[in-house]
């Protein structure tokens, strides 16, 4: 078999820059791969801005294709610009909330009492930090909480690290 005859696998991880193509209402989402849902988040988010209406319709659809129909999703207002009270995605209506999770957190709720808690990653976070912070996100036997995550995993701005030493 000649070379040119041999199948050619894709590779199993995206290029660095492709993080810097992603453009707003594009779904960067991260779930927990286990069944148990023993941790304290199910999964992450990185919207790429703070519209809701241009990033809530990619992440529910996403969603709804591995979890099944999103019915309500409960957000801190004063996180985004502007809060509908439900938006109509893929022909479906799904209710947004303003709860006082935090700017850190996304409560989806799937049928009548089924929740998820998603962290969301801050859209102006460089692509390795939202990497490492998902990735922490979705650890099964982890219970720390959203913003206890990011703190952890974002690094210090320099100059406070200089004035500390």
């Amino acid at each position: 078999m000649a070379d040119s005859d041999t199948p050619r696998t894709p590779p199993l991880l995206l290029p660095d820059a492709i993080h810097q193509a992603i453009k707003p209402g594009t779904a960067l989402l991260r779930l927990e791969t286990t069944s148990s849902r023993q941790g304290r988040l199910d999964g992450a988010w990185w919207p790429r801005t703070r519209d809701i209406e241009t990033e809530l319709p990619v992440l529910i659809s996403a969603l709804t294709e591995h979890l099944g129909p999103i019915t309500r999703v409960g957000v801190d207002a004063s996180a985004w610009n502007g809060l509908p009270t439900r938006l109509v995605i893929d022909d479906q209506i799904v209710h947004l909330d303003s709860d006082p999770v935090g700017d850190d957190t996304v409560l989806v709720t799937r049928g009548h009492n089924d929740h998820f808690a998603l962290l969301v990653v801050p859209p102006d976070t460089t692509a390795d930090d939202a990497r490492d912070v998902m990735a922490r996100a979705v650890r099964a036997d982890d219970i720390t909480q959203a913003a206890q995550i990011l703190i952890a995993t974002t690094p210090e701005p320099e100059d406070s690290a200089d004035a500390a030493g």
